[in-house]
């Protein structure tokens, strides 16, 4: 039987107009699947995550998705490198009032909190201070999540190294940490101001913090008495912080004490003792051994993420802490701090080989004079006596942060840092 020419065209037209049809169909079902794995994503209070190819590959909020580098994930939505804003600074912002996620923590999950910074265990009557969060112009800030930090912290050594400050970080860290996990899975040594750590033992990951408040050598000469700064010989825990994945360093606020509280008769530089110098000079000097150290050291495959954390700012005078129980928006106060010292930090930064972070916190914390512990603290060890707390000019303290409090804020933008891995806000150019 001959087959007519016509039909056969026909045939062979249907057949490969099926073939397109299915390879469109499989195409759309695919695409279909990426937005199941996009909608997966956690949402406000979960974790933001940032993932390619060299990342390592966590999971966040027991979610995983792996997407190329050139797309930036935004609380479930995926945004183009052509798309986004061209930059997205989370240091530059303001405070909004938000009592449904903030605090994180309650400082009575956390019984290794210092009487330092425990406000409320030391009678702090309000709690106001605590129900503020940070808001970046222009972008999201991921809220914290202890469960992913733990994750991205898993088998590594993370170091802060610094003053009390770093300190106060620290102990905020460790509870954001602490109250993420069964209390029986962590390990907190805070025996010593000078030395502490916390270990997460399922993730076999440690956070560990090292006094140091001028990151070099300070010493007291046994035979004269004299306390000695070595600008060129770095802190005795140096030896310490080899090996570490994470690194968060500060100082600055030693450096400008003087009088009764200076903490060195003499300076040493090459082999020399000094008994006067400009103290810019003296900081510039003991900044570029701390860089020298880190670029000498520092992992040389970038493996090792290094930060050093901005001035803290402290309220005193004019704008001082005692009786406030809200941020100021007050754009006029000028933090006391000699700029001439922040500038060395930037410059020192800026100029070395190794990429260093900065972590940028001191406007945010400029707004927060409500946020310090005044007389619900404690001085040498020992909690104010009701009498020291009615003298809050002699015994306030408007340096330090109550816990739960504004160093929480600067663990999250540390945590956000992490995430945000490529971000080149963080860093001094």
């Amino acid at each position: 039987m001959e087959i007519n020419p016509t039909i056969n065209n026909k045939w062979r037209f249907c057949t490969f107009a099926s073939f397109i049809g299915c390879m469109i169909l499989l195409f759309c079902m695919n695409q279909g699947q990426e937005r199941v794995k996009l909608s997966t994503l956690p949402t406000m209070g979960a974790s933001m995550a940032l993932y390619n190819d060299s990342d390592d590959q966590h999971a966040a909020a027991n979610t995983q998705f792996f997407l190329q580098p050139s797309n930036i994930i935004e609380y479930g939505k995926v945004v183009s490198e052509e798309e986004a804003p061209e930059s997205c600074n989370i240091f530059d912002g303001k405070w909004v009032y938000d009592p449904m996620t903030s605090p994180v923590y309650n400082g009575s999950q956390c019984p290794f909190l210092s009487d330092q910074v425990s406000c409320q265990r030391n009678g702090r009557p309000d709690f106001e201070y605590q129900k503020w969060s940070w808001e970046a112009k222009g972008c999201k800030i991921p809220r914290f999540n202890g469960t992913d930090m733990l994750e991205r912290l898993r088998g590594k050594r993370m170091i802060i190294v610094g003053d009390s400050l770093n300190r106060n970080q620290w102990e905020s860290l460790a509870c954001l940490l602490y109250s993420a996990i069964p209390s029986s899975q962590a390990q907190v040594q805070v025996k010593s101001g000078v030395y502490k750590v916390f270990r997460a033992k399922d993730y076999n990951c440690s956070v560990e913090f090292y006094w140091s408040p001028f990151l070099v050598e300070l010493e007291e000469n046994r035979e004269s008495g004299s306390k000695i700064l070595r600008l060129d010989k770095l802190s005795y825990s140096a030896t310490k912080w080899h090996g570490a994945d994470i690194m968060v360093f500060n100082t600055g606020h030693w450096w400008v004490h003087t009088g009764k509280i200076k903490a060195w008769d003499l300076l040493e530089y090459e082999g020399k003792l000094v008994e006067k110098m400009k103290i810019e000079s003296a900081f510039e000097i003991a900044m570029k051994t701390w860089a020298g150290w880190v670029d000498d050291n520092v992992d040389k495959n970038n493996n090792t993420k290094v930060f050093f954390r901005s001035i803290s700012t402290e309220h005193k005078g004019k704008q001082w802490c005692y009786n406030e129980s809200k941020p100021t928006m007050d754009e006029s106060y000028a933090a006391t701090f000699p700029s001439s010292i922040v500038e060395i930090v930037e410059r020192t930064v800026g100029g070395m080989r190794a990429p260093v972070r900065y972590l940028n916190i001191t406007k945010l914390s400029k707004y927060r004079r409500d946020a310090h512990p005044t007389v619900y603290t404690a001085k040498q060890g020992k909690v104010l006596t009701p009498m020291q707390q009615r003298q809050p000019m002699s015994f306030a303290d408007c340096s330090h942060w109550c816990l739960p409090g504004v160093p929480d804020t600067w663990n999250r933008l540390l945590y956000a840092s992490l995430v945000f891995d490529n971000s080149t806000d963080a860093f001094i150019s």
